[in-house]
């Protein structure tokens, strides 16, 4: 839950990618969140990206006696000790991918982890930058009791020119940074908000 640092409460943010190629947009994305983070462009919160590439595909044999497998166990702990949440979710075939949906369901198996937190979705990828697996993340966020800020909203069409990222997945385009750091202060916001802080 958040920290206290002098009078200011840092609010802890988990953030999710639902690429697992470490060159990805998407991932871009969040690593530019964590160096906003750093150069205090935000201050208040902290950034912890968490891996979902260890997880094993959702399987409730491997649930025995009430206990989730290690690996399993230490990502839902990420989960349940995050304030709020980012997600970078690319679109597959119209909807998120097969990861991160394996990554939310696992975090949803009782007692549902992620229930009554704040969340924020970015995505970046071609024609509608990844909006359609925006709307399903929503979607699923009703019945995980989720609660996803509306504006501002962040889809990057990654492949309109000018350039948006360089050849190592690092975003590069400035009025795309500045809108990742008007997401974050809005994320921020609303946690405080939904926490009674604010």
């Amino acid at each position: 839950m958040a920290a206290t640092v002098g009078a200011q409460s840092v609010i802890k943010v988990a953030a999710l990618c639902g690429s697992l190629r470490k060159a990805s947009f998407n991932r871009g994305l969040i690593r530019y969140a964590v160096q906003l983070v750093k150069e205090s462009a935000v201050t208040g919160i902290e950034i912890d990206y968490v891996d979902i590439s260890p997880l094993p595909m959702l399987n409730t044999d491997l649930e025995v006696d009430g206990t989730f497998p290690p690996v399993v166990e230490a990502f839902r702990q990420k989960i349940r000790e995050a304030d709020c949440y980012l997600f970078a979710s690319p679109e597959f075939n119209y909807s998120i991918t097969g990861p991160l949906k394996n990554a939310i369901d696992w975090a949803s198996r009782p007692p549902n982890v992620w229930a009554d937190k704040a969340a924020a979705i970015v995505s970046a990828g071609g024609g509608f930058g990844g909006g359609r697996s925006q709307y399903h993340l929503r979607q699923i966020g009703v019945f995980l009791d989720l609660h996803f800020i509306n504006k501002p909203e962040f889809f990057l069409n990654a492949f309109q020119p000018p350039e948006k990222f360089d050849s190592e997945g690092n975003l590069i385009d400035l009025p795309s940074k500045e809108r990742l750091l008007e997401v974050l202060v809005s994320l921020k916001a609303f946690t405080l908000r939904l926490q009674g802080k604010c």
